[in-house]
């Protein structure tokens, strides 16, 4: 089914720990905040929340039901509120004015009961591929807070991963995914394609990994992150990603930093920068 422009459709649902936990072991994000619950209670969430990229991997299965073959090739997330195991929540999507033929822009969230947003999305959703390739972010450094709490602005951190044909049924198991570019190497062969895609929340996992147990650290509270999709990635592909400092605010213990993953062939196969809240770190 596609979504109508200005239409909306809405689906309740329930994150339990046993999803935060499995999306830990696939991600390797291990962050306390997620799957420590002696460690989550001493934070400002009281309780174990929700991985953002978790909260975003379920927006991007309702997705690929609305545009089956689709790929969110940009997104721009906002984490403004937890959302915690056993909580209901309603995911919503609403379409806005395509852009060409082949781009839909979507507005999509995950309101909590109390109205509060957990995640808030703005997507662009390419309905065939290739992707359009935009020029890589140019992002401004800010020295202002070097040396806070072990931090520098220049300061990255990296990790290689190839995920598996395993991991990937992994995710479509964990999210009920269903977008043919994910789960049928035949369609995805019809589209041209190598194989089976990786979805876009994996590729953001390594961030919420990185940032969540590398850089700033455990404890880390992730708020914005821009994720663009910039080339095909399969499982099997050996992938370098990053996270690099920009900017440290310490009066209001927020860190600016640039991320970006490289295939082997040193092109950009995803793009984006993120802002997180360091005031639960992990202390050493």
């Amino acid at each position: 089914m596609m979504l109508s422009i200005g239409e909306t459709v809405t689906r309740t649902l329930t994150l339990t720990q046993a999803q935060f936990d499995r999306f830990a072991v696939l991600s390797g994000d291990d962050n306390p905040i997620h799957v420590d619950p002696a460690f989550a209670a001493r934070t400002r969430f009281g309780r174990t929340v929700a991985h953002g990229m978790f909260l975003y991997a379920n927006i991007h299965r309702a997705l690929g039901e609305q545009w089956p073959g689709a790929i969110g090739v940009r997104q721009e997330l906002v984490f403004s509120a937890p959302t915690y195991a056993d909580e209901p929540v309603e995911l919503r999507l609403a379409a806005r004015e395509p852009i060409g033929q082949t781009l839909v822009g979507v507005d999509a969230e995950v309101a909590k009961s109390d109205g509060r947003l957990g995640c808030q999305a703005g997507a662009y959703v390419q309905l065939i591929p290739p992707f359009m390739i935009a020029a890589p972010l140019e992002l401004p450094s800010d020295s202002s807070g070097d040396g806070w709490r072990g931090l520098a602005v220049g300061q990255s951190v990296a990790l290689r991963r190839a995920y598996s044909a395993a991991d990937l049924d992994e995710y479509v198991d964990l999210l009920g995914e269903t977008n043919p570019l994910h789960v049928d190497a035949a369609f995805a062969h019809r589209a041209g394609l190598r194989g089976r895609l990786l979805p876009g929340p994996l590729l953001g996992a390594l961030f919420s990994c990185l940032l969540g147990t590398e850089l700033p650290g455990r404890g880390t509270n992730w708020l914005k992150q821009r994720l663009i999709i910039r080339r095909h990635v399969y499982p099997g592909d050996e992938l370098e990603a990053r996270v690099e400092i920009t900017r440290l605010r310490p009066d209001k213990e927020l860190v600016n930093l640039r991320t970006w993953i490289t295939r082997p062939d040193g092109a950009v196969a995803c793009d984006g920068e993120a802002l997180v809240w360091a005031g639960d770190l992990e202390r050493g």
